[in-house]
């Protein structure tokens, strides 16, 4: 367990808080340790949860990538809100954040879109995701499909994929304890300023 954590330790701005953290656990050797879970719910009220890869983050929140067809971008649609879990738990530790998503500019998918290796950018256009298909086979052929049809030019963005940012309202910071006397502080945006909180474990 570790030796804790305490007000005094923690950076005034939880975006710094989590980026001291995220460096933390790149350095331990934490195996994507820019994975997290993100919850989204639609109008029907079923919550889901999925991982995805943070791939951004900086003042204005947290991005990933997906398809806009998939069954997180349409929940999204119907309610922007959303949270995300970081499960570090090598380190005794997690972050969970909660916000509203918002779609990235087209600039900003392109950008990260060609910064991909060539197989993923593929990936891409060939993966109709959450959609039923009827074998591997065919989702390989079409992986060849795409291949060819971009076999000697840049592969362009998909006009229905790109990226979403959470912009937070809420991010807590929890560290295990002992004799699960853990310590929580979270901060949360009031009035454009962060306040934080002691919270029981």
């Amino acid at each position: 367990m570790s030796e804790g954590l305490e007000r005094a330790q923690l950076a005034s701005d939880p975006l710094d808080q989590f980026e001291t953290w995220f460096k933390q656990a790149n350095s331990a050797g934490i195996a994507d340790a820019n994975a997290c879970s993100i919850a989204t719910c639609g109008t029907d009220g079923m919550p889901s949860a999925r991982t995805v890869l943070l791939k951004l983050f900086d003042a204005t929140g947290f991005a990933f990538f997906t398809n806009y067809n998939s069954h997180k971008a349409q929940q999204l649609e119907q309610n922007s809100h959303a949270s995300l879990l970081f499960p570090w738990l090598q380190l005794n530790r997690q972050v969970r954040i909660e916000g509203h998503c918002e779609k990235l500019s087209h600039a900003e998918s392109f950008k990260y879109f060609t910064s991909r290796p060539r197989g993923s950018q593929i990936g891409a256009w060939c993966s109709d995701q959450s959609e039923v298909i009827e074998s591997r086979r065919f989702l390989e052929q079409k992986y060849q499909e795409v291949d060819a049809r971009f076999e000697s030019e840049d592969i362009p963005l998909p006009p229905f994929w790109g990226g979403y940012r959470l912009v937070p309202v809420m991010i807590e910071f929890w560290q295990g304890r002992e004799n699960r006397l853990h310590d929580r502080f979270q901060f949360r945006l009031e009035d454009g300023a962060w306040r934080v909180q002691r919270l029981a474990p």
